[in-house]
């Protein structure tokens, strides 16, 4: 067990996962089998799980990875130095403690803590980069496991079929229609402003080290792995899976997160939004043109037509749209703002490796 302190440009000089001692059945979370079987050359996999407030389900959740990664390696699919990556992104329960003790009782089970709360993104980021050095291929998935984990052995058919991005995709979710209804009406919404995303795709992917390579290029402070992914241009493939419901715990992709991590997509990737405030002003522009001529008209005929409303209806329209357009250039303005400071997207607290 070992433990650092550093920012996310800090590195740390650690065995390979190739070369990891093999865990004892002992330490094991599960009755092993030594990957005897595992052919020369096969890839060491690493799972991404990251974890805010998980205490309810990360044990059960590791236990699960961990049987994946054993019928794999008995299979010969993964080398016996696969393992699992808990992400703890600042939580305010025990999830670091949970993790502490599984890494404690299967050396399999590996775990990074961050200083505080970064979000989602950041936590996938940290994750991805944490193990780069270690594995050949990453899977990253949530940690109430609704993303069938069954069929990570597909995405690495994808995988040494040449695929470098394997993106697993929603065919079935047993969510709300409200939460089925906004989830979609957010996809469609970054789509129409022409940020490039993979529908119905979350975070449950398979990237080689070669995509991760690539991941690390993008130095932004405002993340969108969902778009970055598909940005880099590497050959991908889809992967269908049916999401179940959440064993225990509560959910934390609610409405706010996910129009905030639209809007992140949408300023991230698009300047369409920017392009519709020129449009809007030209057409306010035309009205306001239209509407003098039309007064005139009218004056000229010697029907004025009365005052009050031809003059405040105009004064509540101009002045909500200005306003609506500022706050828009405004989000634009706040990205620059925050990518100028160039501030860590994350700082590591302690590593488990």
């Amino acid at each position: 067990m070992s433990s650092s302190t550093t920012k996310e440009t800090g590195t740390t000089t650690k065995p390979t996962a190739r070369n990891a001692p093999a865990t004892t059945a002992g330490e094991s979370l599960l009755t092993t089998t030594d990957a005897v079987n595992a052919r020369p050359g096969a890839p060491v996999l690493a799972i991404v799980v990251p974890c805010f407030n998980e205490e309810l389900v990360i044990g059960d959740t590791t236990r699960r990875l961990v049987e994946v990664l054993q019928k794999l390696s008995a299979a010969g699919r993964v080398d016996a130095g696969s393992f699992v990556y808990l992400v703890d992104d600042g939580s305010r329960d025990r999830t670091w403690a949970v993790i502490e003790d599984l890494h404690g009782r299967d050396g399999r089970v590996k775990g990074l803590k961050l200083a505080r709360n970064v979000g989602t993104q950041n936590a996938l980021l940290a994750g991805l980069l944490g193990v780069k050095e270690h594995a050949d291929c990453v899977v990253t998935i949530d940690a109430d496991l609704q993303q069938d984990e069954a069929v990570i052995e597909t995405f690495l058919e994808k995988y040494a079929g040449g695929a470098h991005i394997v993106y697993g995709v929603r065919r079935g979710r047993g969510d709300s229609y409200l939460k089925k209804a906004t989830s979609g009406f957010f996809y469609n919404l970054m789509r129409l402003m022409g940020a490039r995303i993979i529908k119905h795709h979350s975070e449950y992917r398979l990237v080689s080290r070669k995509a991760i390579d690539a991941i690390a290029e993008y130095r932004e402070y405002n993340l969108f792995l969902r778009g970055i992914f598909v940005d880099i241009g590497y050959k991908s493939e889809i992967v269908p899976f049916t999401v179940r419901r959440r064993g225990a715990g509560k959910s934390k992709h609610d409405f706010r997160k996910l129009a905030s991590l639209a809007l992140d997509g949408i300023t991230s990737f698009s300047i369409v939004p920017l392009r519709l405030v020129t449009v809007a002003g030209m057409l306010v522009f035309l009205f306001s043109v239209l509407m003098t001529l039309f007064y005139l008209y009218h004056k000229i005929k010697g029907h004025t037509p009365p005052g009050w409303a031809g003059t405040i209806i105009p004064i509540y329209f101009l002045g909500g749209v200005q306003i609506m357009f500022l706050g828009i250039v405004g989000e634009y303005i706040g990205k620059i703002y925050q990518e100028t400071k160039a501030r860590p997207r994350y700082i590591k607290d302690t590593e488990l490796f």
